[in-house]
Parts: C-alpha cells; sequence; structure tokens
C-alpha cells in the first residue's frame, strides 16, 4: 500500500533523506525509528504530500506523491508530531470541520464522530475548547482526526507523546486492533512500544537506512534488547 522509491529531501547544505526505498504492505505495523535529527519526520511528510522531495517518488494505496497529492491525502490518515488544531474551536468543533474537509456528510457524518468519540476517549472533552486541554487530549484529538474518515492508511508521528502509561496501553491497543485491516508508519522514541506493535523496523540515521527488519530479528542480531541494539546501530552511524 506504500511504496517509496530513492526519496530525498535536502535543506541547504543538509540531507535530511537520502535516497531511502521500502515498501510496507496492509496488515504491517513498520516502527519508523531513529535518532534526533535522522529524517524520520521530514520522510512522513514527503509521504503525506505535505512536503515535495527533490528526487525519488512514492505511492500510497497506488497514488503518486508527486501526481496526485489530493488522493494520496484522501487515502490517508496523518497525526504530526505536533498535530496543529485551533486552539479557540473546542473538540466537537474541529471534529465537524475535519468532516466537511473529508466531505463526510449526514447520517455517515455523526456515525464517524460517535465511532471515533468513543475510540480515542474524548466524550469528557467533547465541549471543551482545544487550548484548555492537556497535552495527552490534545494528542488523542489529533489521532481522533487522522482516524475519522476510516483510512486505508496511517502514518503516526509519536502518537503517545505525552500520554500517560494507561492512555498509551490503550493507543496501543487501538493500532494492535486497527492493524489487520490497515497499512501503519509509527514513528517513536519509545522502544517498548516498538516491540508492543510493530511487526517490522526501519531505523535510520543521517538520511539513509541502517536496518530493515522484525523487531526479533534485531535483537537476536545483536544479541541484546532493542534498546541497546537501537544504540549500537546508530552510534556506530555517528562515529
Amino acid at each position: 500500500m506504500i511504496s517509496v522509491k530513492q526519496l530525498r529531501r535536502s535543506f541547504g547544505p543538509i540531507v535530511a533523506v537520502d535516497g531511502i526505498s521500502f515498501d510496507v504492505a496492509k496488515g504491517e505495523v513498520l516502527g519508523f525509528l531513529g535518532p534526533n535529527g535522522a529524517g524520520k519526520s521530514t520522510a512522513m511528510k514527503m509521504l503525506t504530500c505535505f512536503l515535495p522531495p527533490d528526487s525519488g517518488t512514492a505511492t500510497v494505496c497506488g497514488h503518486d506523491i508527486i501526481n496526485e497529492p489530493i488522493s494520496v491525502q484522501k487515502s490517508l490518515g496523518y497525526l504530526a508530531e505536533n498535530a496543529p488544531a485551533y486552539g479557540e474551536m473546542t473538540v466537537g468543533s474541529f471534529l465537524n470541520f475535519i468532516c466537511d474537509a473529508r466531505e463526510i456528510r449526514g447520517q455517515q457524518r455523526k456515525k464517524a464522530i460517535d465511532k471515533i468519540v468513543h475510540l480515542c476517549s474524548i466524550e469528557s472533552v467533547f465541549h471543551q475548547t482545544i487550548e484548555t486541554l492537556s497535552k495527552g487530549y490534545r494528542r488523542r484529538v489529533g489521532l481522533a482526526q487522522a482516524l475519522i474518515h476510516d483510512p486505508d492508511v496511517l502514518i503516526l508521528d509519536e502518537p503517545t507523546d505525552g500520554l500517560d502509561p494507561n492512555q498509551k496501553h490503550e493507543v496501543r491497543q487501538l493500532i494492535n486492533k486497527m492493524a489487520k485491516d490497515k497499512c501503519i508508519i509509527l514513528s517513536t522514541h519509545t522502544l517498548e512500544e516498538v516491540e508492543a506493535v510493530c511487526t517490522r523496523t526501519i531505523i535510520i540515521a543521517r538520511g539513509r537506512i541502517l536496518i530493515d527488519a522484525t523487531p526479533g530479528e534485531i535483537k537476536e542480531k545483536y544479541q541484546c534488547t532493542l534498546e541497546e541494539a537501537f544504540r549500537k546501530i546508530t552510534i556506530k552511524q555517528s562515529d
């Protein structure tokens, strides 16, 4: 459902993403890992058509990110690292605004909002303005807007950032529940999260893919925990 071919992006002299290629199929949850500045968020912004690549391309559900950006964005849900929202809007009005943008109308809209409010456990803040919410609740609202149109592809940048341990557990359960029917890319710094939900892991540093394997294969190869393996792989690259 996602196919990436030699994707590259630089900012002046800094190469953020350096010719990466990979595929992600339906039913896979790909953990996209790397140290700060590795190029993770830049890659995600290109896949979601918020940032054009310098070269290379990618397809999402068969749609090219360069030639068919609207079709790409219709087929995916995206939770950005710092998910933008309108602080003066209530949660309910914001989700209705997202439904307008996604062309979800009538009875279908009511069903979509009712479902996602329950799924993301935001009933208690539905009538609050977003600016009054805690970081954890804002993250849940961001997740709700990414899921509201039931997309085939999900791209989630730090989805549990700011959540307490119970909320993190709920989000992980949600991802596991959705995984069999969707193609999911998940960026996180929490390696226990990778082991809990990811079927596959890509580790990048300096814009390049260093390893592409299952969490179990990485631990087996390096004979240590995933966290220790991550350190060995990324520190070696920076030497």
